[in-house]
């Protein structure tokens, strides 16, 4: 037994010292030191030895095994330091390097314009005023001066979840919900998206953003609808931009106009983008219509009010002079970095 442990001890100095890798050292020691290993295997043989030869035996086992278990410390620790030092060879780091460029990223024009009109409207005393996207008939159409089979439903026709249920065409629900659950004063502006069966080109989307305006209050009239939408102007467009207002007609509001800008390329003098025109159409307002003043439980022998909607990309198109909607969609980074 003596000769057995003696060449176990030698087999384990060897193959420990060839051994390389962390995980074959492991399953070296499972070989010499484990519960089916070479070492157990011998101690299991004690019981036929006589009593004067197993202390013997035993203390030269314990030797064997403390040393096998030194062997394997010993090279774990120097396997550990060459994988160190493998490591640091493999992946250094040199500082002296320039860095990678990261880049930054910004806010898209629709949001900056969008951003901007807020300001003006919070320092002009407005409030801002949100609604669902998913709204009933009544609050897209029929609160709004339009019951079932108006033809002007047909310029608005949009996606119906079902009968009485679609995606709002225009934030003007906002003012009716708003209208029903406040008093007068009011005045607040909607942002948000509205929905349309438009077809997609470059002045088209079946998904736009609108902000509409409202006020309602005592002495309310065209002057402050017009002052409002001037000062907003100027402050988008610059200081010598002009408006003008042309006769229209909306079912909610009565007296009705368009908005105009002066083209801010020929300067109202007439070319390709405003059409020789001069002026390019930009939003629609009005006065509230008496009906749905009196439909939220205004008096509109007491109140008056003035309403406006105008699309955010249309304002953004004439702020940065861009021509095709459909780029403000596409999220191509070599047009939008441009801003």
């Amino acid at each position: 037994m003596k000769e057995q442990l003696e060449k176990i001890r030698q087999a384990a100095e060897q193959e420990l010292d060839s051994c390389e890798d962390l995980n074959v050292l492991e399953n070296l020691r499972v070989k010499f030191l484990g519960k089916k290993g070479e070492l157990t295997a011998i101690l299991k043989q004690m019981g036929s030895l006589s009593a004067e030869e197993r202390p013997v035996m035993g203390q030269l086992a314990n030797t064997v095994r403390a040393a096998i278990e030194e062997k394997i410390a010993s090279r774990v620790q120097i396997l550990k330091e060459q994988e160190s030092a493998r490591k640091l060879v493999e992946e250094t780091v040199d500082v002296t390097l320039p860095g990678k460029k990261q880049d930054m990223g910004k806010l898209h024009p629709l949001t900056v314009t969008l951003n901007d009109i807020k300001e003006i409207f919070l320092g002009m005393g407005f409030e801002i005023a949100e609604g669902p996207e998913v709204e009933t008939d009544h609050y897209c159409f029929e609160a709004l001066n339009m019951p079932k089979h108006h033809p002007a439903r047909d310029t608005q026709d949009t996606f119906y979840i079902n009968e009485n249920v679609l995606l709002r065409t225009q934030t003007s629900s906002v003012q009716i919900r708003t209208m029903e659950n406040k008093r007068p004063p009011i005045r607040i502006i909607s942002p948000g998206r509205v929905y349309r069966s438009d077809t997609v080109d470059a002045t088209h989307s079946p998904l736009f953003h609108q902000i509409e305006g409202l006020v309602v209050d005592k002495g309310i009239t065209m002057a402050d609808l017009n002052g409002t939408l001037e000062l907003l102007m100027k402050r988008i467009y610059g200081e010598d931009c002009q408006i003008r207002l042309r006769p229209h007609h909306f079912p909610y509001t009565e007296p009705s106009a368009e908005v105009d800008l002066m083209c801010f390329n020929c300067h109202g003098s007439g070319c390709s983008l405003c059409k020789n025109e001069g002026y390019i159409e930009l939003l629609g307002a009005g006065m509230v219509h008496p009906k749905v003043l009196e439909g939220c439980g205004i008096d509109p022998e007491v109140y008056s009010g003035f309403a406006f909607g105008m699309g955010l990309e249309r304002i953004t198109m004439g702020r940065y002079q861009i021509n095709d909607m459909r780029l403000l969609y596409e999220n191509d980074m070599r047009f939008l970095s441009q801003f």
